[in-house]
C-alpha cells in the first residue's frame, strides 16, 4: 500500500517554480523588444538605398561612355593663337570623352614652342579644358640668321609674329659660340652662359636708369664679356665673374659725369672690372685728322 505524505506535516519543501509575466496575448509565447521592427525598417531601407546607387552607378557610367567632346576650352593663351590650337584639336571634337588618350592631346598642344608646358583636363559636360603656360622672353641673340628669342630658362624660340615685343624691348646679346640640346628638338644656352645672361638681366631690371641705355650684351672670353650703350660704340667691359649690380652703378656714374659732357663717341673702352675703379681708353683719331684739327 502506497503512504500519501502531507508536505506540510513532514516539512518538505516545493520546488521553486517561475512564473511567466510576460504578456501573451496572442498566445505565441513572450513579445520581442519593442525597438526591434524600427532596426529592420532601417535595415531594409539601407538595402534598398544600396541597390539604388549601385543601378544608378552603372547607368552612369554606361552614359559617360556615350559623352562625345562638344566644346574645347583653351585657358590662359595670350601670345600663342587661341585659333591655332583650337585648328590643332580640332580633330578631337566629337570624339567619345572617355576614350581621350590625355597625353596626346598634350603632345598636340606641346609642339607649339612658345607654350612651356600644358595641362588638359576631360570633364563628364563634354568640355576638353586646356590650360596652357606660354614661355616668356628674357632676351634677344641676335648673332643667328634668324634672331632668337632667350625665354627664362634659356630656350631659344624664333622671334615670330613679334613675340619678343610682348616683353617690351628685349636685352640683345651676342657672341654665344656654344648651345646646347632642349626639348622637343629645341636648343638652348650652355648652363654657363645661361647663368651669365639671367644675372645679368636681373641686375639691368634693378638697376637705376642703365636699362634705359644698355642694349646690347656681348659674350667673350678671358673675362671679356661688355655691354654697349644705345646710341654709342664705347665697349663697356663687364667681365664674366658676375657683381653686375657694382658694375652698373660705376657705368652710371661714368655715363653721367664723363660721357654725357664729353660725348659718346670719346672713348673706345671703360673698364668696369675692378673695384672703386674705372679704367678708360681714349679713341685713336687718325694722324691726318690730328694735323687737321690743328
Amino acid at each position: 500500500m502506497t503512504h500519501m505524505h502531507d508536505p506540510e506535516q513532514k516539512g518538505e519543501r516545493l520546488p521553486d517554480i517561475e512564473l511567466d509575466t510576460e504578456d501573451r496575448s496572442d498566445g505565441s509565447g513572450p513579445l520581442e523588444p519593442a525597438d526591434s521592427g524600427s532596426w529592420k525598417a532601417l535595415f531594409l531601407i539601407l538595402f534598398l538605398v544600396v541597390i539604388g546607387l549601385g543601378w544608378l552607378g552603372y547607368h552612369a557610367s554606361d552614359w559617360q561612355k556615350e559623352v562625345r567632346v562638344r566644346e574645347i576650352v583653351i585657358e590662359d593663351a595670350r601670345y600663342v593663337s587661341v585659333q591655332e590650337l583650337s585648328a590643332r584639336l580640332k580633330r578631337y571634337s566629337g570624339m567619345k570623352v572617355h576614350a581621350l588618350d590625355i597625353d596626346k592631346v598634350r603632345a598636340s598642344v606641346m609642339a607649339i614652342p612658345y607654350i612651356r608646358d600644358a595641362a588638359v583636363s576631360k570633364e563628364l559636360n563634354g568640355i576638353l579644358r586646356v590650360r596652357v603656360v606660354e614661355r616668356e622672353p628674357l632676351a634677344l641673340l641676335i648673332d643667328m640668321p634668324t634672331p632668337m628669342v632667350i625665354d627664362q630658362d634659356g630656350v631659344l624660340v624664333p622671334d615670330h609674329k613679334g613675340f619678343s615685343d610682348r616683353s617690351g624691348t628685349l636685352l640683345h646679346v651676342s657672341g654665344i659660340t656654344r648651345l646646347d640640346h632642349a626639348e622637343r628638338g629645341l636648343r638652348k644656352l650652355s648652363a654657363r652662359d645661361y647663368a651669365l645672361v639671367h644675372e645679368f638681366t636681373t641686375a639691368l631690371q634693378k638697376s637705376d636708369y642703365a636699362a634705359l641705355l644698355v642694349r646690347e650684351f656681348h659674350f667673350q672670353n678671358n673675362n671679356g664679356s661688355s655691354v654697349f650703350a644705345r646710341g654709342s660704340r664705347s665697349r663697356f667691359i663687364m667681365g664674366n665673374d658676375g657683381n653686375f649690380k657694382e658694375k652698373l652703378k660705376k657705368f652710371e656714374i661714368f655715363w653721367q659725369k664723363v660721357v654725357s659732357k664729353k660725348g659718346f663717341e670719346r672713348y673706345e673702352t671703360v673698364d668696369l672690372r675692378f673695384k672703386d675703379r674705372v679704367f678708360a681708353t681714349e679713341v685713336q683719331l687718325p694722324e691726318i685728322v690730328r694735323k687737321d684739327s690743328m
